[in-house]
């Protein structure tokens, strides 16, 4: 065969060798905005440390190879002892090892700590979202232990710790610890007052005996659990460790693993309780009001593992564009596919800013701003992962066929997307606390408004978006049929206010537009073609 055949031209080179942190102005912006100037300069050269990892080929080729060859759950050894064991492939236990190691589970044990683990986590997962998960929860457990002081001494250091201590030995022998969870049954989803495991109470004070089945258990190979389970006082909150303190293995059985669209080199399991021992945490019936700190911390992780998504959907579209050619100039220089690549630069960057604004107001852990949250984080959760499918769908597309096949990545980022949309409550679910929250909390919706507000007089668009809402919330009278408009109205505006105060004006300018003043079609790539859309391309853009 000719040797003229193979010569290859016109394909982007590989997207490797680039700091993933300091190519993203929004999030370098944000870091800089919310972080104490004080921590700047080790918080910018942590990160970039991070981002330059994360850009690397070999980052790169371990998120590959962990979704590649996903977990193997092994119920029984070779002499047919039980032991419940799940085998990850290498490349797992490296990017979670790093995760860790970059302090993504220690946000609770510093200063600015969320900021700064909020663009981490950011960053980092952009290599691999299903490693993700056992960060997120492990950073998440923190807040739910604290209700009860000595197992929070206990346990918060082991959780906060950036060591990376794998294998089942008691918690007490390890320098480290990682956290899941198992909340849902198979009868109730999302409804976790329908669970029906059952807790009995040992003789020893505050500790159990679980019975029960749990359909979806997260990371089945960590090192403890928070469980839902019914005590007598009903629904109530229990820390179920892996391995009891003695160096047995507490009753733990992992019936299967999911065989999920994406996520797939995370596991997640069936697990059966039958008379495993576990600590109750918080009261006898308060079990929802245990975890509701947790949930809050996972929602937001969901937003910032969607943002995470986003941007690395939107920066290997634009280094397609940059470097492919076609009809007789470059893709990102042709009018049509340069507002494709704006309208998905808008969306990202949107994302990103909504996440870090969250994250500060964790740091800053006042009154007002608890209730900005209360809010803000379901808002955020429902719109921006309900956001972040048909925005990586669309930028499968700019690589066209190239696009369409595993070796580009963007089929895994495909799959990955509709993941944080259902985890920690599907959109309903999301549109529903929000009503429960203006029905109930005042201090919480005169919170959002001061926060929306803030950018009044600024833009023409996001004002009459403003009127809209407040003439909406007026009216809460059969509000649930209407639910989803409303949360997306609010994220919306939300967003806008956001960008007004801190983007760029070509930024804001094409989101006013689009967003919220209606000149927008009902597909990406359909800004108002009078908007300086090439700077928004540009400050997309990753540069090697």
């Amino acid at each position: 065969m000719a040797a003229t055949t193979h010569t290859v031209t016109n394909q982007a080179p590989p997207l490797v060798g680039y700091d993933v942190f300091a190519s993203d102005r929004a999030l370098v912006e944000g870091v800089e905005r919310h972080l104490d100037p004080a921590l700047l300069d080790t918080a910018r050269d942590e990160l970039s440390l991070l981002g330059r990892s994360a850009g690397s080929a070999q980052a790169q080729e371990w998120g590959a190879l962990a979704n590649e060859n996903p977990p193997v759950l092994r119920t029984h050894d070779r002499y047919g002892h039980r032991i419940d064991e799940v085998d990850f492939h290498p490349s797992w236990h490296r990017l979670l090892g790093k995760a860790v190691g970059a302090g993504l589970t220690a946000a609770w044990a510093r200063p600015g700590g969320h900021v700064r683990r909020a663009a981490g986590f950011l960053v980092w997962s952009q290599t691999e979202g299903g490693h993700g998960c056992p960060v997120s929860m492990t950073h998440a457990a923190v807040p739910a232990l604290r209700a009860d002081p000595e197992l929070a001494a206990e346990w918060e250091p082991r959780l906060t710790s950036t060591v990376y201590d794998q294998g089942l030995r008691p918690a007490s022998q390890k320098a480290g610890a990682i956290f899941g969870m198992g909340m849902t049954e198979k009868q109730g989803g999302s409804d976790v007052r329908a669970n029906t495991t059952r807790a009995r109470a040992l003789s020893e004070d505050g500790t159990y005996e679980l019975t029960g089945h749990k359909w979806f258990c997260s990371a089945p190979m960590s090192d403890g659990f928070l469980v839902l389970a019914q005590a007598e006082q009903g629904l109530t909150c229990f820390l179920v460790p892996r391995v009891l303190q003695d160096g047995t293995r507490n009753v733990f059985a992992i019936q299967r693993l999911k065989d999920k669209l994406g996520n797939r080199s995370n596991a997640s399991g069936e697990v059966e309780f039958d008379g495993t021992w576990a600590r109750r945490v918080g009261e006898e019936g308060r079990g929802v009001r245990t975890i509701i700190e947790m949930v809050a911390a996972t929602r937001l992780d969901c937003v910032i593992g969607s943002s995470a998504l986003m941007r690395q959907a939107v920066v290997q579209a634009v280094h397609h564009a940059t470097h492919r050619e076609a009809f007789g100039g470059r893709l990102i220089d042709k009018p049509l596919m340069r507002n494709v690549l704006a309208d998905l630069a808008l969306e990202s960057e949107a994302a990103t800013t909504l996440a870090m604004r969250l994250a500060a107001a964790y740091d800053d852990g006042g009154e007002q701003e608890r209730a900005f949250l209360r809010l803000a984080v379901p808002a955020a959760k429902y719109w921006v992962t309900k956001r972040c499918t048909p925005m990586v769908g669309e930028a499968l597309e700019c690589l066209g066929g190239n696009g369409y096949v595993e070796e580009s990545g963007m089929p895994r980022l495909l799959r990955e997307a509709p993941l944080n949309s259902i985890w920690e409550g599907s959109g309903n679910v999301q549109a529903l606390d929000v009503l429960r929250a203006l029905q109930r909390e005042p201090l919480a919706l005169n919170a959002f408004l001061t926060e929306v507000g803030a950018a009044r007089g600024a833009d023409h668009r996001l004002d009459g978006a403003i009127k809209g809402l407040l003439t909406e919330l007026a009216d809460l009278e059969g509000a649930e049929a209407r639910a989803r408009r409303l949360v997306e109205r609010m994220a919306l505006v939300l967003q806008g206010s956001l960008l007004v105060r801190y983007a760029p004006p070509e930024v804001a300018d094409a989101f006013c537009a689009s967003r919220l003043g209606g000149d927008w079609g009902a597909a990406f790539g359909t800004l108002p073609h009078t908007l300086d859309l090439a700077s928004v391309v540009e400050r997309a853009a990753a540069r090697p």
